[in-house]
């Protein structure tokens, strides 16, 4: 099982796309095809084509395909690219996820040797600019330590279980179809969605701390906000699956843990910031669970994807 399609979705990709590319054609199991599903709008130049046409001798299959922007979904526009790979496994990737080594891919196909792994995510390590907070977060959530979550740790992991992230997500394409794919139109939060949906489906979610992407970002608290906005949209809109899993506990502690560590790091000045970062996940968080309450007008000022809102 060593033939992977990469899916990346991107929108006006850089140098730093480039450099993904670059590190997926050095890896020890070479990807048979990459696709990428390239977010246009309107009539505005390709900038893509002189980087692909770069890389293009590298891999077996190398194919971009367009979506207009105000056709974009976040679970749309993947399970597309899906619907176009034909290989057992497929990994998805964002255009700002750059493997850590060359031995990614590998790592996280050997976690399918586990006939009831369905998905194995990657590590995300913090870049050197970000914040201590930032750095401090990529350790909360991607530990060290590989693991493989099944139902039975929903009693001691909870909602953690679910944890699943489509930065760097090797997914197996026949039980991908089998349970739906990535449910579209959808806010956001489409990876944790399947996820949640494959472990209650008796499938087990594998985490590959040895398969590591530089990935990490400096939001500022409205950016935070919007996001978590949409993250509580996503959960109030599948309560099957989180209802019985609150996000709360888990962000708490992470925010008790991140302030210790600032504090023994030699780094309080960043309190006040992670104070507000803190602030602004939560008020997000808790007006997109109660969305339903609250005028359209408002939703929109509130989320990070302006498109969902206007396709319902």
């Amino acid at each position: 099982m060593d033939q992977v399609t990469v899916l990346i979705p991107v929108w006006k990709p850089g140098e730093q796309f480039g450099t993904l590319l670059k590190r997926l054609s050095l890896q020890t199991v070479r990807p048979k095809r990459v696709l990428i599903m390239n977010t246009v709008e309107g009539d505005e130049d390709d900038q893509l084509s002189a980087l692909v046409d770069t890389f293009r001798d590298r891999f077996e299959v190398l194919s971009v395909f367009h979506v207009e922007k105000k056709d974009f979904d976040h679970g749309g526009t993947r399970n597309l690219g899906f619907q176009f790979s034909d290989t057992q496994l497929v990994l998805c990737m964002t255009q700002d996820a750059i493997p850590a080594g060359s031995r990614l891919i590998e790592h996280l196909v050997r976690c399918f040797d586990d006939p009831k792994v369905a998905v194995a995510y990657g590590r995300q390590l913090a870049g050197k600019n970000c914040s201590a907070r930032e750095a401090f977060t990529r350790r909360f959530n991607y530990p060290d330590q590989s693991m493989v979550k099944s139902g039975d740790d929903l009693e001691t992991m909870g909602i953690k279980t679910f944890f699943c992230s489509d930065v760097c997500a090797m997914w197996r394409r026949d039980v991908y179809f089998e349970l739906g794919g990535f449910e579209h139109p959808v806010i956001f939060n489409e990876d944790m969605i399947l996820a949640g949906k494959l472990i209650e489906s008796g499938w087990k979610i594998a985490y590959a701390a040895d398969a590591a992407v530089w990935h990490s970002h400096n939001y500022s608290p409205a950016r935070q906000m919007r996001r978590n906005f949409d993250l509580g949209v996503s959960q109030a809109q599948h309560p099957e699956l989180f209802a019985s899993y609150p996000s709360e506990g888990e962000g708490i502690r992470l925010v008790k843990q991140c302030a210790a560590y600032l504090v023994k790091s030699g780094k309080p000045g960043e309190l006040f910031a992670l104070a507000a970062d803190s602030a602004s996940k939560y008020l997000g968080y808790r007006l997109g669970k109660n969305y339903r309450r609250l005028p359209k007008r408002l939703i929109k000022r509130l989320t990070d994807n302006q498109s969902y809102w206007e396709k319902c």
